[in-house]
């Protein structure tokens, strides 16, 4: 008969074990490791201004990613620097940086004065590139126009598009003249020859964001980025550069829903599949155009923990972002309420995910 002493340390060791194996499944499998190169980053979309108490707020849940935005105007390589390194005390990394140089009219729509412009924007890459930043997100519509009304859903605050709505109470010639397609794509073309050659030479990605909403025209102004077969002909252009690829925002493709040539996971295994996604916009909304609003990601039509899992099952490593984070009650500025759930959220889906796939 074996001893009651032995049956129970017997019983203890085992559980120990399993206790152990199930710890280091979930380590291997589910666990996050933020800081881990081959998984999905969570990241969130700030100022570069961001105060120390929001800063400390982003590290207390979690928050280890960040894409910067530093505005568009005089960003010297010291600015950036000190911003890296206030946000480094708050363990958090920046993983995108944005100048919107690039939006200067004299870029998009093809101004006198634009090689200056340029040469702004190939410098901010220049100094993400010294300081390791590895992304920058921009994107390529002059005449848009985001909103038509914000309204409540579900008692939050967030933005509304109606395309009726746009045509009879927005819409206005933007510019001193129409701009047709042929017109953008000639001015991206310009541009893109000047600051993919920066881009490579600093070792810094260059993530293009869809129009959204992806509308063929606004304003009198062509919108080129509204469709897969935009992104085919911008990845022409480029060469097949590993310097070029994706911002995909999950949301402005949800607008579009079947009229976008490839749908949200399409685009995911075609460009994640090739390494081509480098930041996601994690983004629902309540149904395609002509009308949507936008939604916390558990609230839209579209299933995000499948486009999480997606993301996954091509082994996405860049970062993934809330977007358009909608207002609760008493959120002002950063949003904190919004930017908590949906932070926790994206991270329940990411493990989740991880476990799934493996």
């Amino acid at each position: 008969m074996i001893p009651r002493v032995r049956l129970r340390r017997d019983f203890l060791k085992q559980c120990a074990i399993l206790a152990g194996g199930s710890r280091l499944g979930l380590s291997q499998r589910g666990r996050l490791d933020e800081y881990d190169a081959a998984n999905t980053k969570i990241a969130h979309r700030v100022g570069a201004r961001l105060s120390d108490d929001d800063l400390l707020f982003l590290k207390q849940i979690g928050m280890r990613w960040a894409r910067v935005e530093f505005g568009d105007g005089e960003t010297p390589f010291e600015t950036i620097r000190a911003t890296q390194e206030k946000f480094a005390r708050y363990d958090i990394r920046i993983y995108s940086g944005v100048h919107y140089s690039y939006r200067r009219l004299n870029v998009q729509l093809g101004r006198p004065g634009r090689d200056k412009d340029i040469e702004t924007f190939c410098t901010f890459l220049r100094d993400l590139g010294r300081l390791g930043i590895p992304i920058s997100s921009y994107d390529f519509h002059p005449g848009n126009t985001y909103t038509t009304n914000m309204v409540q859903r579900r008692g939050y605050t967030s933005r509304e598009f109606d395309v009726s709505d746009f045509h009879s109470k927005v819409e206005k010639q933007m510019f001193d003249r129409e701009y047709s397609a042929e017109d953008i794509w000639n001015n991206y073309t310009y541009f893109m020859k000047a600051a993919l050659p920066a881009a490579e030479e600093a070792k810094v990605k260059l993530a293009l964001h869809p129009d959204d909403p992806p509308l063929a025209k606004m304003n009198g102004v062509a919108k080129i980025f509204t469709h897969y077969d935009g992104y085919h002909r911008a990845e022409q252009i480029s060469g097949g550069s590993k310097y070029w690829g994706l911002t995909f925002c999950v949301g402005t493709w949800s607008e579009g829903g079947d009229r976008m040539g490839k749908n949200v996971f399409e685009m995911i295994r075609d460009f994640g599949g090739r390494g081509k996604l480098f930041e996601v916009h994690f983004r629902n909304v309540t149904s395609p155009l002509p009308h949507f609003v936008e939604t916390f990601p558990d609230d839209g039509y579209m299933d995000m923990y499948q486009v999480m899992k997606a993301l996954r099952e091509v082994r996405f490593t860049g970062a993934a972002e809330p977007d358009h984070v909608p207002q609760l009650a008493g959120d002002t500025g950063l949003h904190r309420a919004g930017t908590a759930y949906i932070v926790a959220y994206m991270r329940s889906l990411l493990r989740r995910a991880n476990e799934e796939v493996g």
